[in-house]
């Protein structure tokens, strides 16, 4: 064969394959996905939204997806990341707050008594989250989360918090994005405590993080402009609040919504109520070897019994972690 007629097949090939799109070239796109319902799910959902001349093609500017974030994209056993968080800056704060030793939830945690500072239930941890989160600059702020997770360890596993991710999720964020997916987090955990390493971790730049927030305002410090946060709750990014974070932050409503516990039942109805190709998938914790099983009686990341009802009823995909996922988080070893 002559060289010029070699080099032209050769770049013809490239050409279709280019053309095919990133599903043609990647191989399995979910290698960490057993196959199975949930794997099946997911593809024949990207292949319908984005194959023009569809019925259900939907334009790149429409695709969103949407993610809780503990349980969902990480671990949040046995409490949440950012309780941790709260509970590190009470002790580095404390020699600045005598009086904490002689006041509830603070006395009990530097105690080393988690469980009976959280007694007090949502009103103790607002209280620490107050404390330990607000009177400084979103900048100062910012900085102390950064080097915090940046050396913080999970007490089970001794990995960074930030290794204890999903990496089916991550497959499944990369494989979303390869298909004009714009990606969001929308968590009821703190938009300025995840912002500042969501890019880094899951690919999900700050401007596409919408969570629980505090009040701030803005000063002249220095004679330089600041925002500085303050002492009160301004939005929670949880239940009923997530579709109302979605609409004033994102301004469209998802196409496809994940989440893991009771407190995303409301961003998955109002991504269904929307029309044409939408899929919901819920995360169930069910794997208590390689990561923990709760569900109905857990506090944390409560799967109940009448989501798991709801999610039959709509037909949402329930995603076993014990069944449907090889692995759990990128540091096991692949089946």
């Amino acid at each position: 064969m002559k060289p010029y007629r070699t080099h032209t097949i050769i770049i013809l090939a490239l050409c279709a394959i280019f053309a095919a799109g990133p599903s043609a070239y990647a191989g399995d796109p979910l290698p960490s996905w057993n196959e199975g319902p949930a794997k099946k799910n997911i593809i024949e959902f990207v292949g319908k939204v984005t194959k023009e001349g569809s019925p259900d093609f939907v334009p790149v500017s429409e695709r969103i997806a949407t993610f809780d974030s503990d349980g969902t994209l990480w671990s949040e056993q046995p409490m949440y990341f950012q309780l941790f968080f709260a509970l590190d800056r009470v002790k580095a704060m404390a020699p600045q707050h005598p009086e904490w030793k002689d006041k509830e939830p603070f006395a009990s945690l530097l105690k080393g008594d988690v469980k009976g500072a959280l007694a007090g239930g949502e009103k103790a941890m607002i209280e620490i989250v107050m404390e330990t989160h607000a009177g400084m600059t979103t900048a100062e702020f910012e900085q102390i989360v950064r080097d915090w997770i940046a050396t913080a360890k999970h007490p089970k596993t001794g990995k960074l918090f930030t290794e204890m991710v999903y990496q089916p999720m991550l497959e499944l964020l990369a494989y979303l994005r390869a298909n004009g997916f714009k990606t969001f987090i929308v968590s009821g955990g703190g938009i300025e405590f995840m912002r500042p390493w969501t890019e880094k971790v899951y690919g999900i730049p700050p401007e596409q993080v919408v969570g629980s927030s505090i009040k701030t305002k803005y000063e002249m410090r220095d004679g330089k402009p600041v925002l500085v946060r303050l002492p009160a709750i301004d939005f929670i990014d949880d239940k009923t609040g997530k579709p109302v974070g979605i609409n004033s932050h994102i301004g469209r409503r998802p196409i496809a919504a994940f989440g893991n516990s009771d407190g995303d039942q409301q961003m998955l109805e109002w991504t269904q109520a929307g029309g044409g190709a939408r899929l919901m998938m819920l995360v169930h914790h069910d794997d208590s070897e390689r990561e923990w099983a709760y569900g109905p009686e857990s506090k944390i990341g409560t799967f109940s019994d009448a989501l798991m009802a709801e999610a039959k009823k709509n037909g949402w995909t329930v995603i076993s972690m014990k069944n449907d996922w090889k692995t759990i988080f990128s540091f096991e070893k692949m089946n």
